[in-house]
C-alpha cells in the first residue's frame, strides 16, 4: 500500500502528542527531540525499517539504535503502535516510573526491541558500528540503522568510532542525525562551529541532507542511502526540536522538561487533536502500523525459512573442549600472563569461532591477534582480528555493539590497563546490559616500569571490581590466565575482563581451575603439628604477588611457623561463593593475614579481621620512572619485604 503524506504526518503528530503526554504525566523527559524526529522515524519505521514486531529476535532484522536515549518516548510510541513487546497504552502512561518496561532511556533486556542500552551520548553510535560489523560478519544482510543528535556527534566518541567505519568502508550502516541546532544550554553556536558534511566526508563516509520534515525529501534520501555500498552513510536531517509546540519549537525550553499543561493544550489544538483528551490514537494510524507489521512478519518468516543456518540457536562453548586444548605451561620457566593469554587465545580460537575482536594499536604487546583467523580490513570483514587504531573509546563501545548483534558473536578489546579509564563508560553499559563482551588489559602494574606514572595503574582495579555484574580476573601465572580465559568465554550474564602482567613471573605449583572459576583458593599451605588455625599465617594476594607470598612463606614455614596462600584472580567471584566455601578458604580463626597487591588498598579491608594483626602491602601513591625491578624494590613488593612484613605478626 502506497502511504500519502497526510498518512504519515497525521501518525507523527499523533506520535508528538502520545510523546508530549507521556513525558507530561511523568513530569520528566525529553519532549523537544522525540517531537523533532517523529517525521524521520515514521518514515523509516513505515517505509524502510525492516523489523517484526512479532519476533524482535529475528537474525535478519534491521538494527534500530536511539542513540539519543533521552528521546526514547519516541521509540516506545513507536513500539506502541506497531505492537512490539504487546506494550499497552497504560504502560505508556507508566513512563520513567518504578517497574515500567518504558525507562527514562532504553534498556536492553527490559523492552523488546531495544537493541543496545543507551542514554550516555555517542555510545549508541559506536554500538551501532559493531552491529553493522557484526552483520557484514556474519552476512545476514540487514541494515543498521542509527539516529542520533547533536550530543551524539559532539561527544569525542564519535570521532573515534565514525573514523574507525569509515576507514573500514563498512557499508549498510545509516546514521540518520537529527541536526536541530539545540542542546541544554542553548544553541549548538556556544560551544560548536564544525562542518559536519565536511568531517563526515573526511572519513570516508557518504553524507546526504534534507529537511526532516519534507516527507518527500526523506523519502528520496532514505532510498539514496540504501543504495550506497563501500560506504557508510549519514543522513544530515535539519528539523526543529519540540515541532508542533507553538511557543517552545525551537529553543531549548523544550529539551529536557515537560512542556507545561498550557503549552501541550496550545501544541494539540495546533496539531488538530483535541486538547481536553490524552494519549489519543485514530484507529487509522494503528492500522497503518498494522499492516506494516504483517507484512514485516510475512518478511521475517521468509528469511528464516530460506537462511535456516542463521536463524539457528548458536551452540555454547564446549567447557571440556576449551579445557583439553589449553596449553601446557613449562613449570621450569617464567612466563609473562600476558603471553600466556596470547598462547591460550589462540588455542581456543577454532574452538570458540564467535570470538572478534582485537587492541587499541597494542596487539604484539597485548597478545590478542589471532593466529591464521584473518583481519578485519576496509571492504573485507570475514577475518576476526579488528585493528582498532588508537581508539580506546570506541573500541570498546564497538566491542559491545559486535556481542549485542547476537549469532554467537563476542566482541572483545585491549588495551594497558591503565587506560581502561578511556574504556569505562562502555564497560559500564554492558555491565547494565548484562552483555557478555570482553576486555583484556596487559601491564597490569606498576612493572610497567621506566614509562612511569602516567603508563602504571594504580587505583584502577578498585574502579573495576564495585562494578555490577562485572567480572575481573588478576591471574597469578600461566596456568591461571588459561583458566581465567575459559571462565570469561563460560560467563555470558556479564561482561568479564582480565589483567595480564608485562614481566615474567614463574610458573606456579597447586593452581586448580575450580579455585579459579570460585575467585579464591589455597594454593600452598603448610603447617606445623600441634599449631592452631589462630597461630597461621593467611597470605591473600593476587596478580604476580602471589609468587611473592609463596616464597615469605616457605621462609616462615622453614622457622616452624604455619603458613597458607591464597591465590584471589577474581575477588567478585570469591565474595559470591557461599559462606561455606569462603570460611572454609579463610577461616575466621585464621586472624593473623598479610594482604599483598600492586595497586591501591581500598577494598582489601573486608578481609582484615582484626586490625592489629594484619598488614597490607599494596600502593597506595603513584609509579614512577625507572626499570621494574628497581621499583618492585623501591615499593617493598619483595619476597624480603612480604616476608619482613609478616614477621611482625608471627
Amino acid at each position: 500500500m502506497k502511504l500519502t503524506n497526510e498518512q504519515l504526518k497525521h501518525a507523527a503528530d499523533t506520535i508528538r502528542c502520545l510523546c508530549a503526554d507521556m513525558i507530561e504525566k511523568a513530569k520528566s523527559g525529553h519532549p523537544g527531540a522525540a517531537m523533532g524526529m517523529a517525521d524521520l522515524a515514521v518514515s523509516l519505521w513505515l517505509k524502510f525499517l525492516n523489523f517484526d514486531p512479532k519476533d524482535t529476535k529475528w537474525t535478519g532484522r534491521d538494527r534500530l539504535v536511539f542513540s539519543g536515549g533521552h528521546a526514547s518516548s519516541l521509540l516506545y510510541a513507536l513500539f506502541h503502535l506497531a505492537g512490539v513487546g504487546e506494550l499497552s497504552m497504560d504502560e505508556l502512561k507508566n513512563f520513567r516510573q518504578l517497574g515500567s518496561r518504558c525507562a527514562g532511556h532504553p534498556e536492553r533486556g527490559l523492552m523488546p526491541g531495544v537493541e543496545v542500552t543507551t542514554g550516555p551520548l555517542g555510545q549508541g553510535l559506536a554500538m551501532g558500528v559493531g552491529l553493522a560489523l557484526s552483520a557484514k560478519r556474519m552476512k545476514t544482510g540487514n541494515k543498521t540503522w542509527v539516529f542520533c543528535g547533536d550530543g551524539d556527534i559532539e561527544e569525542g566518541i564519535s570521532h573515534e568510532a565514525c573514523s574507525w567505519a569509515g576507514s573500514m568502508k563498512l557499508d549498510d550502516l545509516i546514521v540518520v542525525y537529527d541536526s536541530n541546532d539545540i542542546t541544554i544550554e542553548g544553541s549548538t553556536a556556544l560551544a560548536m562551529a564544525d562542518d559536519t558534511k565536511k568531517r563526515f566526508e573526511s572519513y570516508g563516509w557518504k553524507v546526504f541532507a534534507c529537511n526532516g520534515h519534507d516527507f518527500d525529501e526523506i523519502d528520496r534520501t532514505f532510498r539514496r542511502a540504501l543504495k550506497v555500498h563501500g560506504q557508510p552513510v549519514i543522513v544530515i536531517a535539519k528539523t526543529k526540536i519540540g515541532l508542533g509546540a507553538p511557543a517552545k519549537c525551537g529553543t531549548a525550553d523544550c529539551h529536557g522538561a515537560p512542556l507545561g499543561a498550557d503549552e501541550l493544550a496550545a501544541t494539540k489544538v495546533a496539531l488538530g487533536f483535541n486538547p481536553e483528551q490524552s494519549f489519543v490514537v485514530g484507529d487509522d494510524v494503528y492500522a497503518l502500523f498494522a499492516d506494516r507489521t504483517a507484512a514485516m512478519h510475512r518478511l521475517s518468516r521468509r528469511w528464516t525459512r530460506q537462511n535456516p543456518a542463521l536463524a539457528a540457536k548458536p551452540a555454547e562453548p564446549d567447557y571440556m573442549k576449551m579445557v583439553s586444548a589449553l596449553p601446557k605451561f613449562d613449570s621450569s620457566k617464567q612466563i609473562a600472563t600476558r603471553s600466556a593469554f596470547g598462547e591460550a587465545l589462540n588455542a581456543l580460537a577454532p574452538i570458540v569461532p564467535g570470538l572478534i575482536g582485537g587492541s587499541a594499536d597494542l596487539g604484539p604487546s597485548n597478545k590478542t591477534y589471532m593466529k591464521g583467523c584473518g583481519d578485519v580490513a576496509p571492504g573485507s570483514f570475514e577475518g576476526r582480528n579488528i585493528h582498532y587504531g588508537i581508539r580506546e573509546i570506541a573500541m570498546s563501545a564497538i566491542a559491545n555493539g559486535i556481542t549485542a548483534f547476537g549469532c554467537g558473536l563476542r566482541g572483545f578489546g585491549a588495551t594497558f590497563f591503565v587506560f581502561s579509564d578511556y574504556c569505562k563508560p562502555a564497560m559500564r553499559l554492558a555491565a547494565i546490559m548484562e552483555l557478555p563482551s570482553m576486555f583484556v588489559f596487559s601491564h597490569d602494574s606498576f612493572y610497567v616500569g621506566e614509562d612511569g606514572p602516567t603508563h602504571e595503574p594504580v587505583e584502577h582495579l578498585t574502579a573495576l571490581r564495585p562494578l555490577p555484574n562485572m567480572v575481573t580476573f588478576r591471574p597469578a601465572d600461566a596456568n591461571e590466565t588459561a583458566y581465567a580465559l575459559v571462565e570469561m568465554i563460560l560467563h555470558t550474564s556479564g561482561p568479564s575482563t582480565i589483567l595480564t602482567t608485562r614481566q615474567n613471573v614463574p610458573v606456579l605449583q597447586g593452581v586448580r581451575h575450580e579455585g579459579v572459576a570460585k575467585g579464591a583458593y589455597v594454593i600452598f599451605e603448610q603447617r606445623t603439628p600441634g599449631a592452631s588455625e589462630s597461630d597461621t599465617i593467611l597470605f591473600i594476594a593476587t596478580g604476580s604477588e602471589v609468587a611473592l607470598c609463596i616464597e615469605a612463606a616457605k621462609r616462615l614455614a622453614a622457622e616452624g611457623k604455619s603458613v597458607r596462600v591464597v591465590s584471589m584472580p577474581s575477588m567478585e567471584l570469591f565474595l559470591a561463593q557461599k559462606d561455606a566455601y569462603r570460611g572454609e578458604v579463610m577461616p575466621e580463626t585464621m586472624t593473623r593475614r598479610v594482604i599483598v597487591e600492586a595497586g591501591s588498598r581500598f577494598g582489601w579491608d573486608r578481609f582484615r579481621l582484626d586490625f592489629k594483626t594484619t598488614r597490607l602491602v599494596t600502593l597506595d601513591r603513584f609509579g614512577a620512572s625507572a626499570p621494574y625491578k628497581v621499583l618492585a624494590e623501591h615499593f617493598g613488593f619483595t619476597v624480603d619485604n612480604v616476608y619482613a612484613v609478616a614477621k611482625t605478626i608471627a
